[in-house]
């Protein structure tokens, strides 16, 4: 008798404890290593000017947003500016240096942010991936280039003019 109670006693214990559920933490920390790869390949195919690589690694209507004002690119739009650099053996090459996965609940949509070691110096790159097929695809991306904050009014004054007559004729027509 005294030894159920101290049997009934350990399984009360034992249920009491916090359990971790070690298939989702292994599932997440597996995903974000997949993104990371996927990241890591489409950057290196621009630098290796692969351009199939490049471009299946996003979606078919995925959007790349440049650093100019005027470059929102649907993909289509995004393939015909790139091919001529990619066709020349050069595009460009970014090198992740500090990178942030984030996952929604269902684990079907990502979304990060990055430092890159650039041509143009330290840029920032955002964007979502959704998984396509068991693939990861980057159906949206922007690429900024970093600005220190004690030098934004130098960079404000060498941009002002263009950003002057930009925006007179992104006002000039309808926004939706």
């Amino acid at each position: 008798m005294k030894y159920s109670y101290i049997f009934f006693l350990l399984i009360i214990v034992a249920s009491c404890g916090v359990k971790v559920d070690e298939e989702k933490v292994v599932s997440i920390s597996e995903i974000k290593k997949e993104i990371h790869t996927n990241l890591d390949a489409w950057h290196k195919a621009a630098a290796n000017a692969e351009f199939d690589a490049y471009f299946n690694l996003m979606k078919k209507d995925g959007v790349f947003i440049g650093t100019d004002a005027t470059e929102n690119w649907q993909n289509e739009a995004f393939r015909t500016f790139s091919k001529p650099y990619f066709d020349k053996g050069k595009a460009w090459s970014f090198t992740a240096l500090e990178r942030n996965i984030y996952l929604s609940e269902d684990k079907k949509i990502a979304w990060f942010d990055e430092l890159l070691d650039t041509q143009m110096e330290i840029c920032r790159g955002s964007g979502v991936l959704r998984l396509e097929d068991n693939t990861w695809k980057i159906a949206h991306y922007v690429l900024s280039i970093t600005i220190p904050n004690n030098t934004v009014n130098e960079v404000i004054t060498i941009k002002k003019e263009f950003d002057s007559l930009y925006t007179k004729k992104l006002l000039s027509k309808p926004s939706y």
